[in-house]
């Protein structure tokens, strides 16, 4: 879904996912990456499964969702299929997932109007990247006062924390934070060694704030996903300090 401006069907999808309900049961869609059922909708936002065919049904009729009814495979219980609903790939054209190119370009221009002595712009880039990464983590370190942060606590601080920033972070394991969504994609694609860079030092930045110290930002490139996830513990890893370009 990329950003070519708002039409009159953007602009109802948007109006769509204004309600707050709506929106966490499009997430959860998304998230899923699969087909979902009422039912499971219905349990993970701890509502009734009739109101959240109500509302799963407005997101269908603004094209944000597609529906039909299961295939037959797999299906245990004889009776009718169940329906499921699933992300229209080509739903809306504003962006979604997140993306923050405000942020990339903040780094970028600042790198450009105020470099070190001797750096290239490259350079004045992954350490403005790190300096605002420091700067957030140490504003949220002053705001929780967790004092001193093992792996798994540092891990937790931070999914908020980039929760918000759009890259929708994962647990995939108790020390490790995967990163769904690139919010600089697709420049990252374009121009990996600078962007991917960029991303990567603005992570660490923000881990070293926090104080967080076991844990590291390293490379991890997965198609549709971050190039950087955090580790902790035994699964950190070496960290990918140089900004190395990611493959895509």
């Amino acid at each position: 879904m990329a950003g070519v401006g708002l039409d009159a069907a953007s602009l109802t999808s948007l109006a769509v996912l204004g309600d707050d309900l709506r929106r966490r049961m499009f997430q959860f869609a998304r998230r899923a990456r699969r087909p979902v059922t009422r039912e499971e909708v219905a349990d993970s936002l701890g509502i009734s499964r009739k109101l959240a065919a109500f509302h799963l049904d407005k997101l269908v009729a603004a094209g944000l969702l597609h529906t039909h009814y299961a295939s037959a495979a797999g299906i245990r219980k004889v009776g009718r299929r169940p329906k499921v609903y699933e992300l229209a790939t080509e739903a809306i054209a504003v962006s979604i997932p997140e993306r923050r190119y405000e942020i990339l370009a903040g780094f970028l221009t600042e790198a450009v109007t105020a470099p070190a002595d001797g750096e290239s712009a490259r350079e004045a880039a992954l350490r403005v990247a790190r300096e605002h990464g420091e700067a957030l983590g140490a504003a949220d370190r002053a705001r929780v006062r967790p004092g001193r942060l093992g792996a798994e606590r540092g891990l937790s601080l931070a999914a908020e924390t980039l929760e918000e920033f759009g890259f929708e972070p994962e647990r995939t394991a108790p020390t490790v934070l995967r990163l769904r969504n690139c919010p600089f994609h697709p420049l990252a694609a374009e121009a990996p060694q600078l962007v991917c860079g960029v991303n990567q030092a603005f992570l660490a930045g923000y881990l070293r704030g926090l104080g967080s110290d076991r844990t590291v930002a390293v490379q991890a490139p997965r198609p549709g996903s971050c190039c950087v996830e955090l580790r902790g513990g035994e699964a950190a890893g070496p960290p990918w300090e140089d900004g190395t370009a990611c493959e895509r």
